[in-house]
This record gives structure tokens, sequence and C-alpha cells, in this order.
């Protein structure tokens, strides 16, 4: 007996020496043997070889304080041991940097796993008008090491330096150092108004020198057990 077809070659997993790595567009590889990771609570989908997981809740009182009082947080397990881990959210996209002694701006509900190098925390938003936008904070992750983040769709990098560029804030993945964000309220003018509006009218504006990544798709709101991801547009202004 045997089966005949392409389907194990074609899924066959991915073979690289980098911690983190794309399996495919929806499903991230990590090799375990480069120490602890920390990863969305419920993101794995699969691992070979003794890989064990501890459920850091909000990491720690502080930031559990922050994620009762902002709604904004990351669920968040740690994963230890030795093999390889695969992770997935919802079959979103995944997108996979390095951070060399960086920071980034994260919106929470995009946050899939990160080194356990990387530190990270709840910060608030300075931006004027930040209310409007949806939210007062964001997800801030630094240091040295791998991040994983997920977007509703395949996303775009935008250099902020070359023009001053706006964005749907549900809409805004997230932002490197350097940039800049504040709220931009366009009404569309009085007529526009007297007809509903656009829907198009709270804004995020970034200036300064960087990148914005945007994806094609408006962040949902999420609830449930070990869901509680952000709410969309929850962004905090963290490089000035």
């Amino acid at each position: 007996m045997a089966i005949h077809g392409s389907l194990f070659d074609d899924f066959k997993e991915t073979e690289s020496r980098d911690q983190f790595t794309k399996q495919n567009s929806k499903l991230l590889k990590i090799r375990m043997d480069y120490g602890p990771v920390n990863a969305r609570l419920g993101s794995m989908v699969a691992y070979q070889g003794d890989v064990r997981f501890a459920n850091r809740g909000s990491g720690g009182l502080d930031k559990l304080l922050k994620t009762k009082l902002t709604g904004e947080g990351v669920p968040i397990m740690q994963a230890t041991g030795s093999g390889e881990l695969f992770l997935a959210d919802d079959a979103a996209d995944v997108q996979v940097l390095y951070l060399d002694n960086d920071m980034i701006s994260v919106n929470g509900a995009n946050v899939l796993a990160f080194s356990a190098s990387i530190e990270w925390d709840i910060h608030r938003v300075s931006a004027r008008g930040g209310m409007m936008a949806g939210g007062l904070f964001n997800v801030s992750l630094r240091g040295s090491g791998y991040v994983a983040v997920t977007s509703r769709g395949e996303p775009v990098a935008l250099d902020v330096g070359q023009a001053p560029t706006f964005a749907d804030a549900n809409a805004v993945v997230l932002w490197t150092a350097g940039v800049r964000m504040d709220v931009r309220v366009d009404t569309g003018g009085l007529g526009s108004m007297l007809r509903g509006g656009t829907g198009e009218m709270v804004q995020m504006a970034f200036t300064g020198n960087g990148h914005v990544l945007v994806q094609p798709a408006e962040n949902r709101s999420t609830t449930g057990a070990g869901e509680q991801a952000g709410r969309a547009g929850g962004l905090g202004a963290f490089f000035e």
C-alpha cells in the first residue's frame, strides 16, 4: 500500500537556523534550542520535541493592573524546552522582524510572540485627542531579539519620513522608533457631517523618521478566556 501525491512534499517543514521562521504566511516556526519565548496564550497549534508551557497571565502584577485599567495588553504564555514550536492566531498573516537594541510600538491585538530577551510593557498615549482614537494605550517591545506580529491580510510598510502619513486607528499594526503619533479629526466639513459623515473622522497622524505598518482590515475586539487582546486603536506614542 502507498500514498501518492505531493501533499507531504509541498507542505514539509521549513528548514532554518533562525529562532523565528515563517513556516508559511499563516504559521510561525520557533526553534526552542535558543531559549524560552513568550507567546500569545492559546496560539500553539503544534510542536515536536519536549516543549512545556506556563501561563504568565498579563506578565506580572504591574502589567495585570495596567491591563485591567486600560483594556490593552497581551495574554502571555512562556514556552520552554527543546524542539520546534508552531504558532498561529486565527489564520492571520504572520510577520517576523528582529530588533537590534531597538523598540517598536505594537497594537496588543497583533502581538503573536517574542524572544524572552525582549522587554514589554503597556504605555500611555501622549498624543492630543488620544481618547478619540479609541484608546490611550499600546504595547511597547524593546531590546534585542525576534518579534512576530500578525496582520489581517498582507500589510503595507509606509515610510513616514517621505511624507506626512495618516491611517485608520483600527488598521495600524505597529510603528518604529523615531515615529511620532498624533490624532487628526477630519469631519469632512459641515455638509459631510449633516449627511452622516464618512466614517473616517478619527485618523492617526504620523511624522518623524521610521515606518508604520498598516493592515488591509480593521482589528476586531476579541473576548473570551485568554483573548482579552487589547482594544483596537489603543495605540501609544512612546518614542518622543
